[in-house]
């Protein structure tokens, strides 16, 4: 590989690294003002307050936009470079505007809004008949962080699992580092998913992306959240352990984002769960702030579709496998089986458990899956 690619590459990593748009809308005040909330009979407005960021925006984009592009020489490097920078470009603006009511338009900008086949997606789910609830072991985080650690060793994965008093999440996964909130308490089909989630999509392809010879698969393709998070639904499904629930869920934050940008308030987008779907409390208001948070974010209508878009890619591409070389979106799949056939990219070390041995479906299951247009 020439050396200026090494060179452009470094660089690009190094103006970028520690950007996590996650940890800048994350509440410091979450659960007093869910407290407050409840408390009020859904009166009250929440307030959340975020950490100041101290991402210096114009100078990380002048710094993009002055890196030496010419530098390279080869088409398919200067295609997915450009993308890359012009999508932090806009991502970065999202830091100035937290806890504003322009930081919508940011994040609408950046992930979209939801489509009238996303919604229609979204009410065929919620109209299908809810399953019997099933008498199943419950976890709390010490049981789930047990189980985590048991999934990571035996698929052979680096991790650090830490408890977090913070999260709105059961789980997530952060570079390595694996957060389960101190309060969470779920059943056993439910850590099953998350455990195939976070671990088998999230952390695989962290780990993958740091045996690269490039930086920018730790980077991540343009908005590769679709991707990203559609391979970890479809983690979840291969696996047997999605649940019609777990879709209703999917499905409701797809009609949060829309009532958001309707101008929607909290409160209505809260009530409208609580009294159209019938959703707890607990599970509504945490729809609703996951989507209220910052200011208005919309990352979380591209679960589903993102679960229909990597259903088709893995039904119907033989390359598909090489999303899990990093960061990956589906839109630059070629690009990146292309870069792992001249080299540039290496094929992925951990394939997810899932991918790598589904279980057996059932029909109802398939259909339902493949029903969502």
């Amino acid at each position: 590989m020439d050396k200026q690619v090494y060179t452009f590459d470094a660089a690009l990593y190094d103006e970028l690294k520690g950007i996590n748009i996650l940890q800048a809308v994350a509440p410091l005040n979450y659960r007093q003002e869910k407290a407050a909330f409840l408390d009020s009979n859904y009166r009250y407005t929440p307030r959340f307050n975020y950490a100041k960021t101290e991402v210096d925006v114009f100078s990380r984009k002048r710094a993009l936009y002055n890196l030496p592009l010419e530098s390279l020489t080869h088409p398919t490097l200067i295609t997915l470079y450009q993308q890359v920078i012009h999508s932090y470009a806009d991502k970065l603006d999202q830091f100035l505007a937290v806890g504003t009511p322009d930081f919508l338009y940011d994040s609408m900008r950046y992930y979209g809004e939801p489509s009238v086949k996303d919604i229609r997606n979204a009410h065929f789910i919620l109209h299908l008949p809810d399953e019997p609830e099933e008498n199943e072991t419950e976890y709390d985080s010490a049981g789930i962080s047990k189980w985590l650690t048991a999934f990571a060793e035996n698929a052979g994965y680096d991790y650090d699992i830490v408890l977090d008093n913070t999260m709105i999440a059961n789980a997530m996964v952060s570079d390595i580092k694996v957060k389960v909130n101190q309060s969470a308490r779920i059943k056993e089909t439910e850590l099953k998913a998350l455990a195939h989630h976070e671990l088998g999509v999230h952390l695989a392809t962290t780990l993958n992306a740091k045996q690269q010879p490039l930086k920018i698969m730790t980077l991540g393709s343009p908005v590769n959240t679709t991707t990203q998070e559609g391979l970890a639904i479809l983690c979840e499904y291969l696996s047997g352990n999605l649940t019609l629930s777990r879709l209703k869920v999917l499905a409701m934050r797809v009609l949060a984002v829309a009532s958001l940008i309707k101008d929607k308030h909290f409160n209505e987008t809260f009530l409208l769960l609580k009294e159209q779907y019938h959703v707890p409390d607990e599970q509504a208001f945490t729809i609703t702030a996951r989507v209220y948070r910052g200011g208005g974010f919309t990352k979380d209508y591209l679960y589903l579709q993102g679960f229909r878009q990597m259903l088709n890619a893995y039904e119907q591409r033989q390359d598909f496998h090489h999303l899990l070389c990093g960061k990956a979106s589906l839109e630059q799949l070629d690009l990146i089986s292309e870069m792992v056939n001249e080299g540039y990219l290496i094929a992925p070390k951990f394939i997810s458990p899932a991918i790598k041995q589904p279980a057996q479906l059932s029909e109802v299951d398939k259909f339902i899956a493949h029903a969502i247009k």
